[in-house]
């Protein structure tokens, strides 16, 4: 079955867009120490400020088999740190370590940077409007 034209032009603009972000995000981890996952998932406890191992996988898309090998890398590097959940005696939290949250501050500077310069030419409206776009989709993922 052949994908209507938008449909196809849609998927090109997506995959070029993704290339983009993958372009721009590589030059910045490179020298870093870090792959782009593991500065991501400092991006997200970072802003999560402490987040159970469960919900942080679910928040990056990866099980948390995987996660728990990543954490474990990034505990070794001194920038995640697992303490126990307060509550449930079967979780633990992750959260920043004072390098981690130096590490997080220039990530997500990058990214602010980054998305100012994507929105640059878009009108507040057109902001908004790409927000919510994104939001909806990342519900439905």
């Amino acid at each position: 079955m052949t994908a209507p034209v938008e449909l196809t032009r849609l998927s090109k603009k997506i995959v070029e867009f993704y290339e983009r972000l993958s372009s721009w995000e590589d030059s910045v981890v490179r020298d870093s120490g870090l792959t782009t996952a593991q500065a991501h998932t400092i991006e997200m406890v970072g802003h999560s400020s402490a987040i159970k191992m469960k919900d942080l996988a679910e928040k990056i898309g990866i099980t948390t088999g995987t996660l728990s090998v990543a954490v474990d890398r990034l505990e070794k590097k001194h920038l995640l740190k697992r303490t126990p959940h307060h509550t449930d005696r079967r979780a633990f939290l992750i959260e920043l370590t004072p390098e981690g949250e130096a590490c997080f501050r220039e990530h997500h500077e990058f990214h602010l940077k980054m998305t100012r310069k994507i929105v640059s030419g878009l009108t507040p409206q057109e902001q908004q409007t790409f927000a919510g776009v994104i939001e909806k989709i990342l519900k439905k993922t």
